[in-house]
């Protein structure tokens, strides 16, 4: 399976195609939930947020493993950091794409400034910047995807 192309121009693209009303071909997210959870992603990506790891140590080659692979994430999967029932944070979609865009500027400048950091990811453990695009990549095409954009 292809992945997005993992830049700014290429997901701004895709979510100007994003309407307020547009819906979900599976799950309940709204257009804007999901739009501030692919910023959640992007935050976590930058260690912002307290997250703890939630798998047995000894499986994190194994997540890290998918994540390295063309398999897709599974539809309607619940994971602990990711709940339905969090409160909007933007007045609206267009809000919620402006602070996407500004959070993935910022993704971009802290790892070209600090080239060895990494963060954690509660299922996939401590990811550098090419896990974090590779997950970003994956992440951002599932919910493209979940909303029929591409």
């Amino acid at each position: 399976m292809s992945f997005a192309n993992c830049d700014l121009e290429s997901f701004l693209a895709v979510l100007c195609k994003l309407e307020e009303s547009s819906s979900p071909e599976w799950g309940n997210m709204s257009a804007q939930r999901m739009v501030e959870h692919l910023t959640d992603g992007i935050n976590m990506s930058m260690g912002i947020g307290d997250f703890q790891l939630e798998i047995p140590e000894d499986r994190i080659s194994k997540m890290v493993h998918f994540l390295d692979s063309d398999k897709p994430m599974a539809q309607n999967i619940q994971v602990s950091f990711a709940k339905p029932e969090t409160p909007l944070r933007n007045a609206d979609l267009d809000d919620a794409i402006d602070e996407f865009t500004l959070a993935w500027v910022d993704f971009e400048e802290l790892y070209e400034n600090q080239t060895d950091f990494s963060a954690l990811h509660p299922y996939y453990g401590n990811l550098n910047f090419e896990q974090w695009i590779r997950l970003h990549s994956k992440h951002f095409t599932h919910h493209f995807n979940q909303f029929g954009l591409i």
